[in-house]
């Protein structure tokens, strides 16, 4: 098994589908930033990490490489996945980006199956399209197909009751409340299930 503590052979994946090599990640500095971050002390990091209090300081001062069950423990403790402890942080003064979306006020796009409300429609280059659509399909057979496109995407039922077609799995009968997080180009379809149309806050990623 490789050395994950060593930063010569951490690397990332470029856009074009080759390596690049990361810059050093001071594992020592990086977890001690990340639990500072959380505001825990070295007992609660350990504890969350189910590490002994020793060990952790040892990790934190640069005394120690952890195996990969112990990065495992750190990373599941932290709330992170392993390659994220390798992450460099992100630095730079907040954007100060923000958007309001009066009800209503959204831009519409009005098909025969959904009614979309595009909202935060002032920003440009998002990360992320939230918007709220009215379900008006009432059966597969109204859609041309499967829904396919990049990204991912989480849908969240505001009101009403859907059926979430998807390509790889069972149909999905959902509920006010309800949520679901899906690979966007995997096919997918919804349908209201209730009497009236039901409405759904949808979130696609654009990265």
């Amino acid at each position: 098994m490789s050395d994950l503590t060593n930063p010569a052979i951490i690397r990332i994946a470029r856009s074009d589908g080759g390596e690049a090599l990361a810059a050093p990640i001071d594992l020592a500095e990086r977890v001690r930033t990340l639990r500072k971050d959380r505001g825990w002390t070295l007992e609660q990091a350990a504890q969350a990490a189910g590490l002994a209090r020793s060990t952790l300081s040892k990790i934190e001062n640069g005394q120690m490489s952890p195996t990969y069950d112990g990065l495992k423990k750190l990373a599941e403790g932290l709330g992170i996945s392993v390659p994220q402890l390798f992450t460099p942080p992100r630095h730079g003064s907040p954007g100060g980006r923000m958007a309001t979306t009066r009800a209503g006020e959204g831009e519409a796009h009005v098909t025969t199956t959904y009614e979309h409300e595009l909202l935060a429609g002032a920003l440009t280059r998002k990360a992320m399209l939230p918007y709220r659509a009215t379900i008006h399909a009432r059966k597969f057979e109204d859609f041309d197909g499967w829904v396919r496109h990049d990204g991912e995407e989480f849908l969240y039922v505001l009101t009403g009751q859907i059926r979430l077609y998807t390509e790889f799995y069972a149909p999905i009968d959902m509920k006010r409340g309800d949520s679901a997080y899906y690979d966007a180009s995997m096919g997918h379809n919804v349908i209201s299930l209730s009497p009236e149309d039901a409405t759904i806050l949808w979130v696609t990623s654009l990265e």
